[in-house]
């Protein structure tokens, strides 16, 4: 009885340490290592760090972003969107699990979105891909978007860097889907796959021509069944109305394809398309100076967001906002005027 009591003692201080680690801030070098070694504990502990506003976190986050820089961009982005209930993290599963079957690593970044009330966010992407958040080749990390336009989180740039030095050659984002602003995320992909539902009505309602122009490729899903039918027909009819769109500069025109993840029909098909375009891409020479593009655009929202935060941290700017914000609320105010305002400040 005594043995057994200093075991489970021992036992029970060593869990209690390796908690104490577990929370103890690691240091740059530290989360750069367990990152190129694959540990998912410290990546998820690395995003969780990039994501946050502290400044001290702030800081360090970009000694391991620096760091680890160098092994970042060895992989294919691939961006996911669409309007909810046509079948994204279905989709992404199915995707993720040929992935890994053909002996490929992809992490998934889930973008859901906010509530504009709580701010809070279901985040339940995770549930959605049961099986495919079991595989120890994969990494889903699901992110609420926050105020975030486009789609996105507002740390997915840094979050893809990040698995990519982690060692996942194939990284989806799935956004989410709330229209055209889903446009962002073609900022920081190669390839953008939009899906569409057939059965909703005039299918060239769906067309949007802004993110139209800017898909890659065009997936109608959920394909089975007797939805089989309107799908092919769905197929045709944005097949010929993308004949009226110019080309891209590259010359790549998008196809459109059916697939149901249930059945697995066309997801195959839509792998080897993705691949497809990243070779015609770089053939073009279009997918380096793309890569490029995007880095250059980072690079300029990050001032725009540096020099906001820096504007509304000046001394009475909250008073004076809350002020003209009253006023224009009442009426008294023009909203260009109470901006002219703030601005001369």
């Amino acid at each position: 009885m005594r043995h057994d009591r200093f075991s489970k003692s021992s036992t029970a201080t060593c869990e209690r340490r390796a908690a104490i680690n577990a929370r103890r801030q690691l240091s740059s070098d530290e989360i750069v290592a367990g990152v190129q070694a694959g540990n998912r504990a410290i990546l998820a502990r690395a995003i969780t760090l990039i994501e946050s506003r502290a400044e001290a976190h702030q800081a360090l986050a970009q000694e391991v972003l620096q760091q680890l820089l160098p092994y970042s961009g060895r992989s294919i982005r691939i961006g996911i969107t669409g309007a909810p209930g046509v079948g994204k993290s279905t989709l992404i599963e199915a995707l993720g699990l040929l992935l890994i079957a053909q002996g490929r690593r992809p992490a998934v970044l889930a973008v859901d979105p906010s509530s504009s009330r709580t701010h809070g966010s279901i985040l339940g992407d995770k549930t959605r891909m049961e099986q495919l958040t079991r595989a120890p080749e994969a990494f889903i990390r699901p992110t609420a978007a926050g105020n975030t336009l486009g789609g996105v989180a507002r740390r997915t740039r840094e979050t893809i860097m990040l698995c990519e030095a982690a060692g996942f050659d194939t990284i989806i984002v799935e956004t989410v889907g709330v229209g055209q602003s889903e446009i962002a995320v073609r900022a920081m992909v190669d390839c953008f796959v939009l899906l569409l539902l057939a059965g909703g009505g005039d299918e060239l309602q769906g067309i949007k021509k802004g993110i139209v122009e800017i898909a890659d490729l065009l997936l109608i899903t959920k394909a089975d069944g007797a939805h089989r039918e309107l799908a092919l027909g769905a197929r045709a009819e944005y097949m010929h109305a993308l004949r009226y769109l110019a080309p891209a500069e590259s010359g790549w025109r998008p196809p459109v394809q059916i697939c149901s993840a249930m059945s697995g029909e066309g997801i195959d098909t839509l792998w080897e398309t993705i691949k497809a375009h990243e070779q015609a891409m770089r053939a073009a020479g279009f997918f380096t100076a793309r890569r490029r593009q995007q880095a250059e655009a980072w690079f300029d929202s990050l001032i725009e967001e540096g020099l906001r935060a820096q504007f509304m941290a000046r001394p009475g700017m909250a008073g004076r906002l809350r002020e003209l914000r009253a006023a224009v609320g009442e009426g008294t105010l023009t909203a260009v005027a109470a901006a002219e305002r703030i601005l001369d400040a």
